[in-house]
C-alpha cells in the first residue's frame, strides 16, 4: 500500500504536474542546504584559526595554551593545531564537496531559470538579444576567476591595498555593465554566480591542490611548503569576504528594491566590511 501511494503521488504531482518546477524546487533546496554547510564550515575554521592566532600571540610568564576548548551538543572538544604533524593520521577529513555541490546546483538553477526561462534581458527595450546575453554570461562566469586569479597573484601579494582598490573598481564597473545590458534581476544573479564561481575555483584550483601537495610531502617525510600553505589560507580568507555579498545577491530576487547597481556596489562593500569584523570576532 505504501509503495502504491508513493507511486500515485509521484505520478500525479510530478509526471502530470510541472516537472520543471519540481526540479527547480529540488535544486534550490539542495543549493541552499549545501551553501549552509559550506559557509558554516568556512566560518567555523575562520573562527578556529582566529583563536589559535590569539594563543600564538599571547604573552605571559606561563607557557601559552596550545589547545582550543569548545562545548557543544553535550560534549567537550579540545582541538590542537599542527602545522607539521609528527604522525600522519590514517584518515583525513576533507571539506570540499560542500563547495562543489553548492556551485553545481547554483549553476544548474541559473541555467534553468534564466537561460532556459529566457529572462536574461528585459522583454522591452533590451540592449542585447537573449542568446547574446547568455553567451556573455557564460564567458563572464568562466573568465571571472581567471581575472581574479591574475589580480591576486600580480597585485595582492605585492600590495594588498592596491589590490583591494582595483578589485573595488572592477566590481563597480562590472556591476554597472551588468545592469546596463542585462535585466536587473538577472544582473544581480549574474554577479552572484561569478563571485560564487570564484569561491569554488579557489577551493578546487588553489586550496585543495596545495593541501594535497602538503599531505604528499608529509608522507614522504618532508616538511610542507609553508609559503604555499599561506597562499592557500589567503584564498580561504578571500572566500570569507566574498560569501557575504554572494548571499545578499542570492536573496536579491525577494527584494526588488535591491535592483540598482549603486545599491549592489554598496552592499558588496558592506559585506566586505562585515566579513572583516567577523574575522576579528
Amino acid at each position: 500500500m505504501m509503495f502504491e501511494f508513493l507511486f500515485r503521488w509521484l505520478y500525479i504531482h510530478i509526471f502530470l504536474g510541472d516537472f520543471k518546477e519540481f526540479i527547480h524546487l529540488l535544486l534550490r533546496w539542495t543549493h541552499v542546504f549545501a551553501g549552509i554547510l559550506w559557509v558554516g564550515t568556512t566560518y567555523y575554521f575562520t573562527w578556529l584559526d582566529g583563536r589559535f592566532s590569539e594563543l600564538e600571540n599571547a604573552t605571559g610568564a606561563s607557557p601559552p595554551e596550545k589547545n582550543v576548548w569548545m562545548v557543544h551538543s553535550g560534549g567537550f572538544y579540545r582541538v590542537e593545531k599542527h602545522t607539521v604533524p609528527n604522525v600522519m593520521p590514517e584518515k583525513l577529513h576533507w571539506f570540499k564537496w560542500e563547495a562543489a555541490l553548492t556551485w553545481l546546483t547554483g549553476i544548474s538553477l541559473f541555467v534553468l531559470v534564466y537561460y532556459h526561462g529566457k529572462i536574461m534581458v528585459d522583454f522591452e527595450d533590451a540592449r542585447i538579444k537573449e542568446g547574446m546575453a547568455a553567451f556573455w554570461s557564460i564567458c563572464l562566469i568562466m573568465f571571472g576567476w581567471v581575472l581574479y586569479d591574475l589580480l591576486l597573484s600580480k597585485l595582492f601579494l605585492k600590495n594588498e591595498l592596491l589590490g583591494m582598490s582595483i578589485s573595488c573598481a572592477v566590481i563597480v564597473g562590472l556591476t554597472y555593465g551588468l545592469f546596463y545590458y542585462f535585466a536587473r534581476r538577472a544582473a544581480c544573479l549574474q554577479l552572484g554566480a561569478m563571485l560564487g564561481t570564484i569561491m569554488t575555483a579557489n577551493v578546487w584550483m588553489r586550496i585543495l591542490p596545495a593541501q594535497r601537495r602538503m599531505v604528499a610531502a608529509l608522507k614522504e617525510g618532508k616538511e610542507p611548503d609553508q609559503a604555499e600553505a599561506r597562499r592557500a589560507k589567503t584564498r580561504s580568507k578571500h572566500n570569507t569576504f566574498i560569501v557575504i555579498p554572494v548571499v545578499f545577491l542570492m536573496l536579491s530576487p525577494h527584494f526588488p528594491g535591491a535592483y540598482n547597481w549603486i545599491t549592489v556596489c554598496i552592499m558588496v562593500l558592506v559585506g566586505w566590511a562585515v566579513a572583516k569584523w567577523l574575522r576579528r570576532a
